[in-house]
């Protein structure tokens, strides 16, 4: 290889670095898919704590008092 094209290939090589740097294109489908399981995980962690007998009780002895309450 040449002094020349030895100049050239590395400049390419520069310019290829710095465009894959400052590339964010790929960003928006990371983030979603960031976002997606972290929903995923705080859903599973939401239904695991509402189906636990102490949460169920309680919902259910709000409701039942709700229902009850005589309207004025």
């Amino acid at each position: 290889m040449g002094t020349s094209r030895l100049m050239q290939w590395c400049s390419e090589v520069r310019t290829l670095t710095g465009q894959l740097v400052t590339d964010e294109s790929g960003m928006s489908t990371v983030e979603y898919a960031i976002g997606t399981v972290a929903a995923a995980a705080f859903g599973a962690l939401l239904y695991t704590v509402v189906t636990g007998d102490n949460i169920l009780s309680a919902l259910t002895g709000i409701i039942t008092r709700a229902l009850s309450t005589a309207v004025s």
